[in-house]
């Protein structure tokens, strides 16, 4: 906005600074949108009076700082003269077509700054919203279309059909650690206050799969379990990176 400053002379004369407007089309908004109307039915006339009066109110303008409004106010005057005379005695090019090109500049103005409001107005990165810490991979899945004859389909049905009475299924029992059997063995084996890495405790001759992920997980809470009883303390110095524990050392309490 125009703010008005006394002159540092101590003279009663002011000091008008446009740094609030970004050209003369930027003012010419402010003041159509002072008359609450749309942009579509603005009164070229009516914003003419007040870019003008609005001028000669800051007559104490710098040339080289002004000189883009002077010419505005220029050719504001020239349009509102047009627009006064009656159709017949303008002068060229048409005043009508002149007003709509300028009401025209100003929506696109409006527009260009409504869109800019809408896009500051979106979150922003590293202020409303945050990166994850750890980066999700992307999951690709490749779908397969079966391409055949119908005699081929039916092929594959008869043989499936003839096939001899397949055997019973047998599910085979899985072998888990329990974090119990994990408590006795921790408790067992860890000596001394050094720290140790927490899968040098797993059980030995583990199965790949399920085996050894019962073990590790059953190792973790049997740690955490004494950790939280006060026998050992636990540490992890990286995000994903192993874990280490050592016995807490025992305090001795003085007597009396």
């Amino acid at each position: 906005m125009v703010i008005p400053e006394r002159a540092p002379d101590g003279q009663d004369t002011f000091v008008v600074d446009l740094d609030g407007f970004e050209g003369p089309l930027d003012l010419l908004l402010d003041l159509a949108r002072t008359q609450k109307v749309d942009l579509a039915k603005i009164s070229v006339l009516a914003l003419a009076e007040q870019f003008l009066a609005y001028l000669r109110e800051v007559h104490d303008l710098q040339l080289d700082i002004a000189a883009e409004y002077l010419v505005m106010a220029a050719w504001l005057t020239f349009l509102k003269s047009q627009l006064l005379l009656p159709r017949e005695e303008r002068e060229e090019p048409d005043a009508e077509g002149l007003a709509e090109a300028l009401t025209d500049r100003l929506r696109k103005l409006d527009a260009l700054r409504r869109a800019g409001a809408m896009l500051l107005a979106r979150p922003l990165l590293g202020e409303d919203r945050l990166e994850r810490g750890a980066p999700e991979p992307v999951e690709i899945v490749t779908s397969h279309r079966l391409q055949g004859r119908l005699a081929d389909l039916l092929t594959a049905y008869s043989r499936v059909m003839t096939r001899g009475r397949k055997g019973g299924f047998v599910v085979q029992k899985r072998r888990l650690v329990s974090v119990e059997d994990q408590l006795a063995r921790l408790a067992r084996l860890l000596t001394g206050h050094t720290w140790q890495e927490l899968r040098s405790f797993l059980p030995h001759e583990l199965e790949v799969g399920t085996h050894t992920r019962s073990a590790i997980a059953a190792s973790l809470l049997a740690g955490l379990e004494l950790a939280k009883r006060g026998e050992v303390e636990i540490e992890q110095t990286a995000a994903f990176g192993p874990i280490f524990i050592k016995r807490r050392a025992m305090r001795k309490v003085a007597d009396g």
